[in-house]
């Protein structure tokens, strides 16, 4: 075929490439896994996951989406951007399906709704299908136009050990009920028109980058230093606002637990029980509002699990449990004192 204007042959567009996609896209035809987050650091239950999603929904690659930034998780530990994309890289080895990238970086994005929006423009022939952790189905309705997302591409969700249970009644998953896709079709999801979802079961992959991160620190430094208290405001007080906000919330059992001279995290532990998920999330939440109101910065893991919540805030912790977690525990016991049921049961 030649060029009118010149007589020259006009070319036909390259073959899209199949390894490491351009931030300018191209044409290339596949089902395409897009699994996102910071990576840090990505660990086998990320490559399980991906693995899993080739085999279970007939993908030709899963792109690894190393976040350049996640709005929704403080910078401080996070790790570099370029070390995190090598983590994500070195756990791809050896599967050539399996592409981590620093495509959300060089488009310029920092929410995934975003993303999915320029993937969708710059690779017009390529079928996306969203992946992500039961985790994060509970919590995606704080992500920014987090229904926009299931309407952009297909949703897969995986377990993730102590959420997944949790994932089935949350509030995205109640959303989107109706276009609910059984594992039995999951192969035909790529192809099903958004909004469609699935939550494919598999194994339950222990690793965990909080954990991994964790472990690390204590390597380095055995005996953790704790972190400041609020500015003035004495270890007694916090814990009695503590109390004094969890007995207006009905909890049940409220234990403080006296660890000088015993434990290195903190000098107090605070155990209450509360006999819903709703109860335990709003306790949680209430005790978040406390220490954002004094400005104090903690950790809280666990929040819409619906068993154990776990608020960290420096000098004391607080553990909000169901009861029957609560009993299967047993911390009271753990740190010397009598579980409340053993105190009932003794009266």
């Amino acid at each position: 075929m030649r060029d009118g204007r010149r007589g020259r042959p006009r070319l036909a567009p390259p073959p899209a490439k199949p390894g490491v996609p351009g931030p300018w896209g191209d044409r290339r035809q596949a089902r395409i896994g897009l699994l996102g987050g910071s990576f840090n650091p990505a660990h086998e239950g990320h490559r399980t996951i991906a693995e899993t999603a080739l085999r279970r929904l007939g993908l030709g690659a899963v792109w690894l989406l190393v976040s350049p930034g996640n709005p929704l998780k403080p910078a401080r530990g996070m790790g570099r951007f370029d070390q995190r994309l090598a983590s994500a890289r070195g756990i791809t080895a050896g599967n050539a399906r399996l592409i981590a990238t620093d495509l959300e970086a060089r488009l310029g994005t920092r929410h995934t709704v975003d993303t999915l929006r320029r993937l969708r423009l710059r690779f017009p022939r390529a079928r996306f299908v969203w992946l992500m952790g039961a985790d994060n189905l509970i919590q995606i309705p704080r992500w920014r136009l987090w229904r926009r997302i299931f309407r952009l591409v297909p949703v897969a969700v995986f377990p993730r050990p102590g959420f997944t249970r949790a994932a089935t009644a949350s509030r995205a998953a109640r959303a989107f009920r109706f276009r609910y896709v059984a594992p039995a079709r999951a192969a035909a999801l790529t192809c099903a028109a958004p909004p469609a979802w699935t939550l494919l079961p598999m194994r339950e992959h222990p690793a965990s980058a909080t954990a991994i991160r964790q472990g690390k620190a204590s390597a380095a430094r055995p005996r953790r230093r704790r972190a400041a208290g609020l500015p003035g405001l004495a270890v007694e007080t916090l814990v009695k606002r503590i109390v004094a906000r969890l007995e207006d919330d009905k909890a049940e059992d409220v234990v403080v637990l006296d660890l000088v001279g015993k434990a290195a995290f903190a000098d107090r532990m605070v155990v209450a029980s509360g006999l819903s998920g709703r109860q335990l999330n709003a306790m949680a939440e209430h005790l978040l509002d406390v220490f954002e109101a004094e400005g104090l910065r903690v950790r809280a893991e666990g929040l819409g699990t619906s068993d154990w919540v776990l608020i960290d805030a420096g000098d004391v912790v607080v553990h909000l449990f169901r009861p029957e977690t609560r009993a299967l525990y047993a911390l009271e016991k753990m740190w010397g004192l009598a579980f409340p049921a053993d105190e009932a049961r003794r009266a």
